[in-house]
This record gives C-alpha cells, structure tokens and sequence, in this order.
C-alpha cells in the first residue's frame, strides 16, 4: 500500500509553508492578559497572501477558479496553519465551499463560488447548534413562505466563529423532514443579528439569532447528507488543526529541554523528561494516522470506498485522538517546560488556549465515543 501524497498536495504544502513562514504566533495580544477578543478582525494581510497562492480555493474545481484538489490537501494545509496559530478562517470557509460546489445548486455556485476562491468573500458555519451540546440543525427551523420561493429562517446558533467578518454564513436549519437543510444567509440580512462571543483561544464568535430571516429557495441546500457531511469535514479539519497544533508544541518542547540544563546536563537527557516526550509523541502519530483515515473516507465516500463503518465512525475516532491528544501534548509541555511555560512573553500559553478550543471544538471526546457506541451498535462488525 502507497501511503505518500501526491505531487499536488505536497505542492500544496510547500506553499503553505512559504506562506506561513512570518506569521508570529504573539502576533496579537495574549490572551490571558485580554478580557475580551484579542483582535476584532481576522488576520486580513494572511489572508490575502494565502489567496495569492491560490491556497483559499485549494478545493474547488478549476471552473470556479480553484485547484480542484480534495480534504486531504486541505488538511494538510490545515496542519501547516496550526503550527503557527495562524488567524485565519480557512477550515470553515473551504469547508463551506466545499459543500456548496457539492450540494448547491447553479445559481448558488455561481453567486458564492468564484469570490470565495479568489478570497474576496469569507464563509463561515454555524455548527454548535443552540447551546454547543445540541445537534446544531435542530437549533433553527426553515419552513417555506407561501409562494415556495423563499424560505423563513428562526432560531440560535453559538458560537459561530468568525462570524463578525464573514459575508456568508452557512446556517444548519431542520424543516419537520428526516433531512437537514443548509441555508446560505448575508451577514447582513434583514433579521439577523450578532452578539459578541469570545473563544478560549481569544478569537471572537457569534451568537447569531435570526428572527424570521428569508433567504431565496435558490440559497438553500436541502440534498440529502450535505449536512453530514459537511459538519463531518469541520470535524476532520478540526483534527487537522489539532495534529498541526500538537507537533508544534513538541518542537518546542524539543527545543527547550534540549537547552536547559540542570545538574550540567540538558533535561532532556533525562530518563523522565524522555519518556513524556515519547508518550506525547505517540499521541501524535495516533492522531495522525486516525486524521488521515478520516480524511480519506470523506474523500471516497462517494467514490464507492466502502469500510464496516460509514465514514462518520473514522472521523469519531480521529476527533477522539484528536481531542484527548493534543491536551496531553499541550499539558505535558507545560510540565517540561516548568514555570517558564506559564510566561505570557512566550508562546506556549497561546498554545494551551488553541488546544483547549479544539479539544472541544465540534464535541469533546466524550461526545465522540458516544456517537461511536451508536455506529457500532447499528452496523454490528462480522
């Protein structure tokens, strides 16, 4: 078997790293020391350079002005990202470009598709439903007007990342039907309104109430799983995130204890120090190899790839390792790093507030075992 990535996904990830290669990840003010969001905006500038490299439309077909490359290469990029805390939306707007240039119809692809690729217009999603616990479709209802050419919008979604910057906002919604539907609404539609939120990391979200928002039928996905699917790419993404996030952290670990010496040795010669580092290190390749399996299947999951679980049990597993894993590497790295690790001069503390966010991001591992459980339990292993 031939696990090496193509030409064009390491292509990808070269250029992800030329353009991620000055972002600073104290680029912004701490935030332990903020009260309220680090910054207002996203890193604009990054965004663009990452449009001039044609990374923000990684995934969309040539005839929206993409690379048409697939959620491997965008998780790959994703990894890239992460290791520098970079402040961009790009999982939850490839994501939604995604599932738009899947499930949307032509004049949809038409209105968001070719702006998205070129990075003049930013998507975002609502996928923590009303409270973060709940399933996000059921916190918004959608039901048809009259004339069936609009639809009315009503509910609340929490914390919607990078809401407050996007110009369209993918909204989960449930019609009393088995299947979800995706409703793409203006940020500033009539009825919708935006509550400051802050994050973990820092980063400002939403609270997005809509109060009897209509949107044309022409900008609602009703296919059937386009949902799923797409909240189980921002699961996998998440994990990418994770795994960047995490080997990041070990580097540094790597590099500090190798420095700091006690008794007139680095501590990293020493048998306790060594043993942690490995531990963590195995908690990275596990997450890793879950990420790509994860990954492979949303890619296949139309191509006829079959498993003895839908794909939604690989991304379970991976958003497991994910969630458990990048906390132990990020506590175990404050340990090897004592008090110079809890320093607001250096870097590690962001570190610990990103992998707190992604920990629970979309569900903590708990969250995941159960829906796991449940996969098991419908499709019993031969």
């Amino acid at each position: 078997m031939d696990f090496t990535f193509t030409e064009e996904q390491q292509a990808a990830v070269e250029a992800a790293k030329a353009v991620f290669a000055d972002v600073a990840p104290d680029g912004v003010p701490s935030p332990a020391l903020t009260p309220g969001a680090v910054a207002d905006e996203f890193d604009r500038p990054l965004w663009a350079r990452l449009a001039a490299s044609d990374l923000i439309g990684l995934v969309l077909d040539p005839a929206h002005g993409g690379a048409g490359l697939d959620a491997i290469a965008l998780c790959l990029v994703l990894r890239e990202a992460a290791r520098v805390l970079a402040r961009v939306p790009l999982l939850e707007h490839c994501a939604t470009a995604m599932a738009v240039q899947a499930h949307g119809g032509p004049e949809l692809r038409a209105a968001l598709l070719p702006g998205a690729a070129r990075g003049e217009s930013v998507l975002t999603v609502a996928a923590h439903g009303r409270s973060g616990h709940d399933p996000a479709e059921l916190a918004v209802t959608a039901r048809p007007d009259a004339d069936s050419a609009t639809w009315t919008l009503d509910g609340v979604q929490t914390a919607v990342p990078w809401a407050h910057s996007a110009d369209w906002i993918a909204v989960p919604a449930h019609t009393g039907e088995a299947d979800a539907v995706i409703a793409l609404v203006p940020r500033t539609a009539d009825g919708l309104a935006l509550a400051d939120q802050f994050s973990t990391s820092g980063e400002k979200m939403a609270e997005l109430t809509l109060d009897g928002v209509r949107v044309p039928a022409s900008h609602l996905i009703d296919a059937p799983g386009a949902w799923e699917r797409l909240r189980q790419l921002l699961a996998t993404g998440t994990c990418a995130l994770a795994l960047g996030l995490g080997e990041g952290v070990l580097t540094m670990t790597s590099q500090y204890t190798s420095k700091r010496e006690q008794f007139g040795f680095p501590v990293a010669t020493f048998q306790a120090v060594a043993v942690q580092a490995a531990d963590r290190y195995i908690d990275l390749r596990a997450m890793e190899v879950t990420l790509w399996q994860a990954a492979w299947r949303l890619d296949r999951a139309t191509g006829g790839a079959g498993g003895p679980l839908p794909s939604a049990g690989d991304v379970a597993v991976a958003k497991i390792w994910a969630s458990d894993g990048v906390r132990r590497v990020v506590q175990t790295a404050q340990h090897l790093h004592g008090g110079f690790g809890a320093d607001t001069d250096y870097p590690l503390h962001r570190y610990h507030a990103w992998a707190k966010q992604l920990e629970l991001q979309l569900g903590p591992a708990a969250a995941h075992e159960e829906a796991l459980g449940d996969l098991l339990a419908a499709h019993p292993l031969a």
